[in-house]
This record gives structure tokens, C-alpha cells and sequence, in this order.
């Protein structure tokens, strides 16, 4: 009271204004914004009013400014009004805004100590394409981290060098960087498959030196071509037989009609020879009724009985015997203009012996 006493009216203004500039400066920047002297409990009240609406807010918020995708911005509003302690001076000012040229040098030098090929120091987690966010003193964060880390400390500090009233920008550094790694790996893959179909094509065309490998490689072209045969083929066995078995009898047509043009009668010599071929082969037994023959120019058997020396011998010209009877009902059974041999399906011409 003695102090007060002793000032004067000039010195208790000031004293009274400065008072006021301190209340005034612990009130709006060290408190809740929202807190009020008058009822203490409002600041409480309103921010427990709604926090999902708030927190939905801010969300649509985040995610219409992450559309706008390389572009980068300051993320802090705009700082708010000088109090009147700062004014007077009696409570330092804020620093000024970063300009575009400072942001540059802090950028340089977090991509100088590699902040965006590491993880983010909150989560520890690699960037990829999520929102990432530049601080002031060049440290990355992921910006979902960042906001986080603030509502838990209730502060505005950096986690890594505890530098308050820091300022944040949107980057995309760790986004680009994580697409060019993106197609790198698929570049990589690409040429990687390129260069393995050319060598397994390659290896199917040119043959090895080694001999192991020179057998391996060509038993598997004949596997090949086996296979290529096989599909080629129909599937249908019994149709592919059967058209071979077509194929075989009009080859066997033709030729029969060729030997039939071609055939000439044997003259006397030939005869001799075909007969001689006969003894030589020593059958004497009709092939159509499997009897007896008589054989030629050799005298008859005794006890040899009249029906067999009646029935005589015919001798065709492809050095075959049978009963001339035999060979009559035969060449009645068939239905061809010239009949065959009914050994060796030739065309014959016949002689009795």
C-alpha cells in the first residue's frame, strides 16, 4: 500500500495498462481459446459438444486439400492478431511467416538428410502415397501422425527436436519417390521376363555344346514332334483306321488293275520253269480241298484210287496247284470279270498237267 501510495497517477495508468496487456495475452494464447472468466466451464462444454462432427470435419477437410495432389501449401491458418502485450512489447512477438525462398532451403536440406526415403518417426511406417507433411525445422511426418501427436502432447512441438511454434507445408516427395520405385520394380520385372523368354527360346533353337545337353536337346524335339504328330491325328481311332484301310484297298485296286494289264501268257520255257518251281517247293495238296495232287511227270502210285488219278491238275502261271474242278467252282464263286489266285490274290493264267 505504501508503494501504491508513492506512485504517481502516470506511473499507476501504465502500471494498470500493462495489467490488462498480460491478462489479455495469457488469456488468448496460454489458455483455451474458448476459455472465458465469466463461466470457466463453457470452454469445456463446447469442446465436448460434438468431437465425432468435429473429427469428420477435418477429415473432409484433409482429404479435399490431399485431391489437389502436387501442388504444395502451407498448412497453418493464417497466425493470429498481435495481443497487446506484444504490441507494448512486453511479451516477444512470433516469428514471421516462412517466404517461398526459405522453404526452399528448409526443403533442400530435408532431402539432403533423406527424410522422405525413411519412415516417419511417429508410426515408423514408410510414407508410400499417404499425405506427408514438411516442418519448419526439416523434419517429414506422415500429417495424420503429426495431428495426432499434437492433440496427445496438447502442444505444437516438434517429436524430434522439440521446436515449438513450428510451421507445416504439404509435400509429395515421398509419393513420387515411392511411384518411381513403383516402376522401377516393374520395369525390372518386365526386362527380367523379356530376357527369360529370349533365353528359353533361344535354348529350343540353338543346340548346345554339351553332349548331355545335345542329347537332352534333341530328344526333346523328337518328343515334340512326336506330340505335334499326335495332335495333328484325329481323335477318333477306329475313323483314322478306317480311312487307312480304305487308302489300302484302292492302292491294292490299282495295282491289281495294272498287274491285269500287264499280265502276258507264259510261253513253253516259262512253263517249264513255273513247273520246276512247283517240284521244288515239293506242296502236293489242293489248297481250296486240301486232297491230294498228282504230281507231274512222275508215273502213278500203286493203291492210288481211280477218283484221284481222274482228277487232274492245273498249273497257274504264279507256280500254284489245285484241282482243275476245284478251281472251276472257285472262279463260279467269284464275282470279278478276271478272278485271282486264291493263294496270292495275282492274276494267273492256267495250264492242265
Amino acid at each position: 500500500m505504501a508503494m501504491r501510495k508513492d506512485l504517481t497517477p502516470k506511473a499507476s495508468n501504465k502500471l494498470v495498462i500493462n495489467s490488462v496487456a498480460f491478462q489479455d495475452h495469457i488469456t488468448r494464447t496460454l489458455l483455451h481459446p474458448n476459455f472465458s472468466l465469466s463461466d470457466p466451464l463453457r470452454c469445456r462444454r463446447k469442446a465436448q459438444r460434438n468431437p465425432q462432427a468435429r473429427g469428420r470435419g477435418e477429415e473432409r477437410g484433409l482429404h479435399r486439400q490431399d485431391r489437389q495432389e502436387g501442388r504444395e501449401y502451407v498448412l497453418d491458418s493464417a497466425p493470429p492478431p498481435l495481443t497487446l502485450a506484444q504490441k507494448l512489447g512486453l511479451v516477444a512477438s512470433p516469428a514471421g511467416r516462412l517466404r517461398e525462398d526459405e522453404w526452399t532451403r528448409v526443403k533442400a536440406r530435408s532431402v539432403q538428410q533423406g527424410e522422405s526415403a525413411q519412415p516417419c518417426a511417429i508410426c515408423r511406417e514408410e510414407f508410400c502415397l499417404k499425405p506427408q507433411v514438411l516442418l519448419s525445422c526439416s523434419h517429414v511426418f506422415h500429417r495424420a501422425c503429426l495431428q495426432a501427436f499434437e492433440r496427445f502432447s496438447g502442444r505444437k512441438c516438434c517429436p524430434m527436436c522439440r521446436k515449438e511454434q513450428y510451421e507445416t507445408r504439404v509435400i509429395h516427395d515421398a509419393a513420387r519417390l515411392f511411384r518411381h520405385q513403383c516402376a522401377t520394380r516393374i520395369q525390372a520385372c518386365w526386362r527380367g521376363y523379356v530376357a527369360r523368354k529370349r533365353y528359353r527360346k533361344l535354348r529350343k533353337s540353338i543346340c548346345p555344346k554339351d553332349k548331355q545337353l545335345r542329347r537332352e536337346f534333341f530328344e526333346a524335339k523328337l518328343q515334340e514332334l512326336n506330340d505335334s504328330f499326335v495332335r495333328y491325328c484325329h481323335t477318333d481311332t477306329e475313323a483314322f483306321l478306317s480311312d487307312i484301310n480304305r487308302s489300302l484297298s484302292s492302292s491294292r485296286r490299282v495295282f491289281q488293275q495294272l498287274e491285269r494289264k500287264n499280265v502276258s501268257e507264259p510261253q513253253e520255257n516259262d512253263w517249264d520253269r513255273i513247273q520246276s518251281q512247283v517240284i521244288q517247293r515239293g506242296v502236293w495238296d489242293c489248297p481250296i480241298c486240301l486232297t491230294g495232287l498228282c504230281r507231274p511227270n512222275l508215273p502213278t502210285e500203286a493203291g492210288t484210287s481211280n477218283h484221284r488219278q481222274h482228277r487232274r491238275t492245273v498249273l497257274l502261271s504264279c507256280s500254284h496247284l489245285f484241282h482243275q474242278l476245284c478251281l472251276e467252282a472257285f472262279e463260279a464263286y467269284t464275282t470279278e470279270s478276271r478272278p485271282s489266285c486264291p493263294l496270292c490274290r495275282s492274276v494267273y493264267h492256267k495250264k492242265l498237267i
